[in-house]
């Protein structure tokens, strides 16, 4: 049965068909889940700091221009407008990966719901659970996600200096 928006809640319930039909699939389904989100966290991480990095590389090449007649206005105008683009596309990755990292922890949570409280897969079962106490805890999960996290913030304060820098050596050459 296809199920849509339409279909109606009682032919859902009658149609007898469960999504999980033991906990082993519900813990494949947020590992799945968890595994994909952080595919997706990382090709962002990754496209976010390629593209800094050939920023970087702009800047710094700007920053070179040594032309006797158009050299001064580049490099004041150029540098501080490559910072302010890097400024604000740090801005702009940031909601992309604070949305994978927060749906990450949803399914983190739930997963660690699950192994807590089912006694055939979670630590009820033996002594030596299917996951580390570190993998298990709140606090293990979000260091992982830390650098990604940080990495935008740690940009745009980065293209802040860089900014306030091109400026003020430029400035302090013409006064």
């Amino acid at each position: 049965m296809i199920i849509t928006p339409q279909t109606p809640q009682q032919a859902i319930k009658d149609s007898g068909q469960a999504m999980f039909v033991s906990p082993k699939d519900r813990l494949d389904f947020y590992r799945r889940e968890i595994y994909n989100e952080t595919g997706n966290l990382a090709s962002r991480t990754n496209a976010y700091l390629s593209s800094q990095s050939f920023l970087v590389i702009a800047y710094a090449s700007s920053m070179a221009i040594t032309n006797p007649e158009w050299g001064p206005l580049f490099t004041l105008v150029v540098p501080a407008t490559m910072a302010l683009f890097g400024i604000l596309s740090g801005v702009s990755a940031w909601p992309g990966i604070k949305a994978a990292c927060d749906i990450i922890e949803h399914w983190y949570l739930k997963q660690s719901g699950l192994l807590n409280s089912h006694p055939t897969i979670g630590r009820a079962y033996d002594d030596s659970p299917l996951f580390s106490d570190w993998e298990s805890s709140d606090s293990g999960q979000r260091k992982s996600l830390t650098f990604s996290k940080r990495t935008p913030w740690l940009f745009s304060t980065f293209w802040a200096f860089l900014g306030i820098f091109a400026l003020w050596i430029q400035l302090a050459d013409i006064g």
